[in-house]
């Protein structure tokens, strides 16, 4: 796609003009590779390299409303309308991990990684160092788990792990997942596993700088969300309407006034760096728990499933000779007639009718085939994943039990040693209940074993053929399966994961026996082997749910609204939803050196907010870029507030209207414009511009309650026309439509979508970002 610029340098070299399968709705770079993850309208991922070939495309069945890399790149997240967030792996993109934090859609997400530029020279660090390969074998493995559901492309087989990845979070650095949803709701994770923390904007009290008049968002939604690099702010934008709720003040609006518009929240989450050191250890070990924890529930939903299958085969057999019994006209059972046919007495028509004919020898071995496969296969998934997984849960359980005790460093986290007591006694009773589950497995399977044995030779002495070749079988054993088994099935009821509360029968000797063992080990619990293991591994869960929930309550209430800027306010009826106003939130060390009104040294961390001012804004200006700067000097604010905020505006040419925005490296903002003054008959023309924000004259936003109810109106003189003449545009000889992805990793590259066509572009801006875009073709 040439333009007729060859006469002037274009910064913008277009590298690709590329068909897509559908619309194409989000887009993110890599933060680290030369790959780009796209949305297309029909809920489809789709994952490109830079030279477009496309590598994966997956469908996860539902609508996807936000999307985002991990800071690694080897990770995508993405946030869906029901609520759920799911990661996918980089390099096939099968699910490593699904979250239902959200009861609502997923509207956007923030992933930040702990940023050790900008931090103080002193080593806080608590060395961690992971034990637990020392004393166990490596970490189970879920047989068979789902994998995701296949779009155009072909995916690795669902028989891999899917949690290779996220089971070594030992090993990651620290990071936090910030996901926000319709509802106002504002929920952080460490490694996008661990939830951490939850906020709700309509439950925050807004205070403006001056804390002398305090707000509060009646209703509203969030729009954007972005955690600073060092972790200390979360700032939203965000629309609603706000009401005064405070009587003391000088200036501003009226108490009880309201207002309804776009508003900048800052919140104070300093927790997270505070005890960031505490929050990724109890993270690293929590989430390990959380992965094997879903090694044992896959496995024994597995195991009943299997169980089941079997015992309904030996049912489906088994259960015609009660309708032969009743046709003869006979009262007794099953179990009767195979009793009296051990015994030695004639056998009865039904029993003779039964083995010969119905049941016969090979269907016989079908029956007890598959009798001892599901046997030996639950076996091996209790002594390869089950016990394993539980033992390595208790010990990173005893890992926990021991910082819970260090009340002075990990009580501020809300780690409660009474609760990891608690769910550390649970999984010792899970493990008991493995044990014992075992044994009764081993013996179930040996009864059916002998019964199936002994009723083979029954039929070769029907049927008049020899039967010393079959194994021998122990009456005893017999007797006891046509008691205790034939009709009942304690391994399906140790397994069952109903709702129902199934109370297992002890003899009063094993109940004494069991009393004595438990209070001797130091328990409390004397009940355990009257409950399914399955309920144990629910109590196991709710032990789990109630410790962990007591850090993410109290890192919550720690989270506060510090400040709030009024962007501006919406008209009664305003022609379009504010979500599609172009918003930016970016965060960088220092600012540029030529800045001088900032008065930032090394270490301050600045914060941008750029964003379009609508045309349907109750403000005066319109059509207008506002460029937000905050700037934070820890030696002058303990709290971290900013030390000055500052504001520009850049004026549109009425011909154009901004598609969306980004800023770019805290030196240029790029815009995409397109032409407002297109006809129907054609096609209309769009420009893509980068403006050098650095020569702009910021202007600084009064401490003062009443300038903090700023309005974009008294920025009005400053207003700084767009000169599209000296920035660097490039043309596009058709309109085009968001989104506007920026990557900063190597170079500058933009994409957007025009007609369902993707256009690739990348920036050069000096000679070496030239070099980089050439290695990167």
């Amino acid at each position: 796609m040439e333009t007729d610029e060859s006469e002037r340098v274009l910064p913008f070299q277009l590298q690709f003009d590329k068909p897509a399968p559908s619309q194409i709705k989000l887009a993110e770079w890599n933060p680290e590779k030369d790959l780009l993850a796209m949305v297309t309208e029909d809920s489809k991922i789709i994952l490109h390299r830079f030279n477009w070939q496309r590598l994966w495309t997956i469908s996860p069945g539902k609508c996807i409303t936000s999307l985002c890399w991990r800071p690694d790149g080897k990770a995508v997240a993405v946030g869906l309308e029901d609520g759920t967030i799911s990661l996918h792996d980089v390099e096939n993109g099968k699910l490593l991990r699904s979250v239902k934090s959200h009861s609502v859609a997923v509207i956007c997400l923030n992933w930040e990684e702990d940023d050790e530029l900008g931090q103080d020279n002193e080593d806080t660090t608590v060395s961690y160092e992971d034990r637990t390969l020392r004393f166990f074998p490596p970490a189970p493995r879920v047989p068979r788990m789902p994998g995701v559901v296949s779009g155009d492309s072909t995916l690795t087989d669902n028989t891999e792990d899917s949690f290779q990845d996220l089971l070594n979070t030992s090993h990651q650095r620290f990071n936090i997942l910030c996901s926000a949803d319709k509802d106002g709701g504002v929920f952080f994770s460490i490694f996008g596993i661990f939830p951490i923390g939850k906020i709700n904007i309509h439950n925050l009290s807004l205070p403006l700088i001056g804390n002398q008049v305090a707000y509060q968002i009646l209703d509203g939604s969030i729009h954007k969300v972005a955690l600073s690099k060092d972790f200390c702010r979360l700032i939203i934008v965000c629309s609603g309407e706000t009401s005064s709720s405070s009587t003391h003040f000088n200036h501003g609006p009226l108490p009880g006034h309201k207002t309804e518009g776009m508003h900048c929240l800052v919140l104070d989450t300093s927790i997270f760096r505070k005890r960031k050191q505490e929050l990724h250890q109890v993270a690293q070990q929590a989430s390990s728990i959380e992965d094997l924890t879903e090694v044992i529930r896959a496995s024994l939903s597995i195991m009943y499933k299997q169980w089941c299958d079997a015992m309904q085969i030996f049912h489906d057999k088994f259960n015609s000779l009660s309708t032969l019994i009743v046709d003869n006209g006979l009262d007794s059972t099953p179990q009767e007639e195979f009793l009296s046919l051990l015994g030695g007495a004639r056998t009865s028509p039904p029993v003779h009718q039964f083995l010969v004919n119905s049941l016969g020898e090979s269907g016989l071995k079908r029956v007890m085939k598959a009798v001892s496969n599901a046997g030996n296969e639950l076996q091996l998934i209790l002594l390869d994943h089950i016990q394993p997984a539980a033992e390595m849960i208790g010990f990173r359980m005893g890992e926990l039990r021991g910082l819970s005790r260090w009340r002075a460093r990990y009580g501020g986290i809300g780690l409660d040693e009474k609760l990891i007591d608690n769910a550390t006694e649970r999984v010792g009773m899970l493990l008991v209940q493995v044990v014992r589950f075992v044994q009764i497995l081993s013996s179930a399977s040996q009864q059916f074993s002998n019964f199936f044995c002994w009723l083979l030779r029954c039929i070769k002495i029907l049927m008049s053929e020899s039967s010393d070749q079959l194994p021998p079988y122990n009456s005893e054993l017999v007797i006891m399966f046509l008691k205790f088994l034939y009709d009942r099935d304690p391994v399906k009821l140790l397994l069952d994961q109903s709702v129902a509360d199934h109370y297992v029968q002890l003899n009063l000797d094993t109940t004494q026996r069991v009393e004595e063992l438990v209070k001797l080990g130091g328990f409390a619990d004397t009940d355990c082997l009257h409950r399914t293991l399955a309920k144990e591994f629910q109590n196991m869960e709710s032990s789990f749910k109630e410790a962990f929930n007591m850090p993410y309550t109290t890192i919550s209430k720690e989270i506060i609204c510090e400040q709030m800027l009024p962007l501006y306010s919406f008209r009664s009826s305003p022609p379009s939803t504010p979500s599609s106003v172009p918003t930016s939130i970016s965060s960088y060390w220092d600012a540029a050196p030529d800045v001088s009104t900032c008065e930032t040294s090394k270490g301050n961390l600045v914060d941008y907010v750029t964003f379009q001012i609508p045309e349907w804004s109750s403000s005066e200006v319109s059509n207008c870029i506002c460029i937000l700067r905050g700037v934070t000097n820890e030696a002058d604010n303990i709290r971290n507030r900013y030390s000055r905020v500052e504001a520009l505006l850049l004026s549109v040419s009425n011909d154009f209207s901004c598609m969306d925005l980004s800023l770019y490296k805290e030196r240029q903002i790029v815009l995409l414009l397109n032409e407002t003054t297109a006809t129907s008959d054609s096609s209309g023309n769009a420009l893509l511009m980068m403006v050098q924000t650095t020569d702009l004259p910021f202007i600084s936003i009064s401490r003062s309650t009443s300038m903090n109810f700023w309005n974009l109106d008294q920025l009005q003189d400053q207003i700084l026309p767009l000169q599209m003449e000296s920035a660097k545009v490039r043309s596009i000889p058709h309109d085009v439509v968001s989104p506007l992805a920026i990557s900063s990793s190597r170079g500058v590259g933009c994409v957007f979508a025009a007609r369902k066509r993707a256009l690739v572009y990348i920036l050069d801006e000096d000679e070496e970002e030239e070099e980089d875009a050439s290695d990167m073709d």
